[in-house]
């Protein structure tokens, strides 16, 4: 369980993200549909281990699930 909003997750550089999304006021369910219509929003990659569930980004998140 990656234990974060959605928010945390979606990649706010993206084109798609800054024309269609950027400053709008979206609900957790609305931010899964943009990713789930637009994957390429979704940040990556999310490392799972034994210790837990991060997204690889910074790599010090990376460091914690190894």
């Amino acid at each position: 369980d990656l234990n974060i909003r959605p928010i945390e997750l979606v990649r706010k550089n993206e084109s798609i993200w800054k024309e269609q999304f950027k400053g709008r006021d979206l609900s957790d369910t609305a931010i899964i549909e943009a990713m789930a219509q637009n994957p390429k929003l979704i940040e990556r990659p999310i490392i799972k281990s034994k210790k837990g569930v991060v997204v690889g980004r910074p790599l010090e998140m990376v460091q914690e699930v190894i």
